[in-house]
């Protein structure tokens, strides 16, 4: 689960509380930065409310800006947010991003960009709470138009308005198959 520190406005928080809800209850343990606050802490405590698994990824420095989750199922303490990012990819069986800022995107590109090296199969999707990722979306689509992103790689970044939607999509999700050329992998 990718999703930032900030709050952003109100409607992200409840629905960052929601999909950890929702997560929860259809028995899928949360993977996420670890952090108490912002959308990050609400999501883990819609989780933990119903009872469900959350495992925290947070780096030393911000264990020592007091901003982990300490009421969660598992807390790993890394060494800094290489080493976050590389542990939430090998535990996670799938990403979800939520809004948020630099950070949030970074991971999700950094995961995305991994997926079309063909270093993991792992489905891959933006929840795309009322349009955020409508200027994000259209980026990505010049991108493809412009022959910087092949359109298979587009597809792997999966879109939907709505968690459940999403989770079915994931569900339903097949990688590229791959094939390696002096220019890169083709599909």
């Amino acid at each position: 689960m990718f999703c930032g520190s900030s709050s952003g406005r109100e409607r992200h928080l409840e629905v960052a509380r929601e999909v950890g809800r929702t997560l929860a209850r259809r028995g899928i343990d949360v993977v996420y930065g670890g952090a108490a606050v912002g959308m990050m802490g609400a999501m883990a405590d819609g989780a933990l409310e119903v009872g469900g698994t959350v495992i925290g990824v947070i780096p030393q420095s911000l264990v020592d800006w007091e901003v982990a989750h300490r009421g969660l199922t598992e807390l790993h303490v890394v060494a800094d947010m290489h080493e976050r990012k590389a542990l939430m990819a090998r535990l996670a069986d799938a990403f979800v991003t939520l809004p948020g800022g630099a950070g949030t995107l970074e991971e999700m590109f950094e995961v995305w960009t991994w997926a079309q090296l063909g270093l993991h199969v792992k489905p891959l999707g933006l929840l795309d709470v009322d349009g955020y990722f409508g200027h994000l979306l259209k980026m990505v689509d010049h991108m493809v138009e412009e022959g910087f992103l092949k359109p298979a790689y587009r597809d792997m970044l999966l879109v939907a308005d709505e968690l459940d939607r999403l989770l079915d999509d994931f569900r339903d999700y097949q990688p590229p198959a791959y094939k390696w050329t002096e220019d890169g992998p083709l599909r």
